[in-house]
């Protein structure tokens, strides 16, 4: 999709304003309010609501804990390299986590964390390919596009959603402490 010509829609959530960049058949960005090489509309993009309402509809329900797995046609450019890790992103689990290193191996490329890093950080489809679930190889919160504010909260999102799933109330990462 040529990002010259484009519609967009913004979508209001509790880590701010969200860009959502696409057509009415398919999303190709969806980017934070101050995002790290983000675009910004211009007077060639059209702000067209309605056209992306399929994608802020499944956006809204994962901000209201309804949605852990988005099902959404998206169209992204990148190197095949790019494409790889973003694929693997998309494989890690609701609430889970990974490394930097560990995912690297998973896309074929042990000695690459790095370049993987660098990968995940050109993520053009935020959340719905989940970049902020990479973290560092000692569990600690590292890089994100959106700032790292954002990253834990999403993070800490997905944990009490799975909590309150499972009946926990004790707090992200208390419950299988608690044996819950």
């Amino acid at each position: 999709m040529n990002l010259a010509e484009v519609n967009y829609t913004v979508i209001e959530s509790p880590i701010g304003r969200l860009l959502a960049v696409g057509d009415d058949a398919a999303l190709c960005g969806l980017y934070m309010e101050s995002h790290k090489r983000g675009p910004a509309p211009n007077d060639r993009w059209r702000r067209d609501d309605d056209s992306l309402r399929f994608a802020a509809e499944q956006i809204e329900a994962y901000f209201a804990g309804q949605l852990e797995q988005f099902d959404l046609p998206c169209v992204t450019a990148g190197t095949p390299f790019q494409r790889r890790v973003w694929t693997a992103l998309g494989e890690i689990g609701f609430g889970e986590t990974i490394t930097y290193a560990r995912l690297a191996q998973r896309v074929g490329a042990p000695r690459a964390a790095r370049a993987v890093g660098a990968a995940v950080g050109r993520n053009p489809i935020s959340i719905i390919v989940p970049c902020h679930r990479a973290v560092g190889s000692n569990g600690s919160l590292t890089g994100f596009a959106g700032g790292l504010p954002r990253k834990r909260w999403l993070l800490e999102h997905e944990q009490a959603v799975l909590g309150e799933r499972s009946g926990c109330t004790a707090g992200p990462g208390l419950c299988q402490a608690a044996g819950k």
